[in-house]
């Protein structure tokens, strides 16, 4: 059990927040009066108590909601909790959706103090059920559900297509196929054939926003500047060349070109990333022929299932 250490919010973003006695939390919505409240995933912003004590001991003068936080909290290694976990504050629900964020420009603090925790330490969920909450209330963290849906994340890789010249099917229909099929798909996203960009997307969806999986579509030919492969393998900690070979193969049932593909597959912490070509003829086949038997090893890299039996691995099931 932990408790709401102190609650604080801004009305305009861009300022530091400011300790209020109480606050209401609108479901999908997140704080009443809150400027970064609305319909997105990152509707309450939540700090550990002892990461700002922290930072206090080291000479830090500053007051809580300096780092545009939203919840203090006390009693929870926060950096720690995997997306997904429900987050009870009084009688409201959060849940988490994002750990860690992006600092694109450096705060005052950080100018000061050569280092901002807001970036590496603070999370940030979405509410799920509202009510009023207040500094001192109870909080207590519900375990993931085994049972939820996959999450999962598509990437167009297109530069006609990010320059509005050609209208992108492929990624549209990988989403709607997922949705169908019960998975969650909480972002998409169509982006120029920069593999920088690619790499930084690639990294943010696996360790903040911890999709389970994330399927590109694009970049994968002999084109110099096909570069999904090359951003994939730069990221991946392990590979999984056997999801980006049955790809492969079934597509070579289907025309000898499929050996031109350069798709790889590979896993990030615990985000599978798998390369689909670019074509929607070569999506809807390939997506079609793997994902039922992507569950188990979506469901291993989660923890909800376990490993496969024989002690040789997923090859000995039969």
């Amino acid at each position: 059990m932990g408790r709401i250490a102190a609650i604080c919010i801004s009305s305009q973003r861009g300022t530091q927040k400011q300790e209020v006695s109480e606050a209401v939390l609108k479901p999908d919505w997140g704080i009443v009066g809150d400027a970064h409240a609305g319909s997105w995933h990152r509707q309450v912003s939540l700090l550990a108590l002892e990461k700002i004590e922290a930072f206090r001991a080291k000479g830090a003068d500053i007051s809580f909601g300096a780092f545009g936080e939203n919840l203090i909290m006390e009693g929870f290694d926060l950096r720690n909790v995997p997306v997904g976990t429900v987050i009870r504050a009084g009688e409201s629900l959060l849940e988490l959706t994002q750990i860690g964020k992006e600092c694109h420009s450096h705060c005052e603090i950080f100018r000061a103090m050569g280092e901002c925790i807001m970036p590496r330490e603070g999370v940030f969920a979405k509410v799920v059920k509202g009510g009023t909450i207040r500094p001192g209330d109870e909080a207590e963290l519900i375990p993931l559900d085994k049972d939820r849906p996959f999450t999962a994340a598509v990437i167009t890789l297109s530069d006609q297509g990010a320059a509005g010249k050609r209208e992108d099917l492929s990624g549209p229909w990988i989403r709607e196929f997922l949705t169908e099929n019960g998975y969650e798909v909480i972002e998409t996203l169509l982006l120029a054939d920069e593999q920088p960009a690619l790499e930084r997307h690639l990294c943010r969806l696996s360790d903040q926003r911890q999709v389970n999986v994330i399927f590109t579509t694009g970049g994968t030919g002999f084109s110099k500047r096909d570069i999904t492969p090359e951003a994939t393998l730069a990221v991946c900690d392990r590979m999984a060349d056997g999801v980006a070979q049955a790809i492969r193969q079934y597509s070579l049932t289907i025309t000898g070109r499929a050996m031109l593909s350069r798709g790889v597959s590979g896993i990030r912490k615990g985000t599978l990333i798998v390369n689909l070509p670019g074509s929607l003829k070569a999506v809807r086949e390939s997506l079609e022929y793997v994902l039922p038997y992507l569950g188990h090893g979506l469901g291993v890299l989660r923890g909800t299932d376990g490993e496969c039996g024989g002690g040789g691995g997923c090859s000995d099931a039969g």
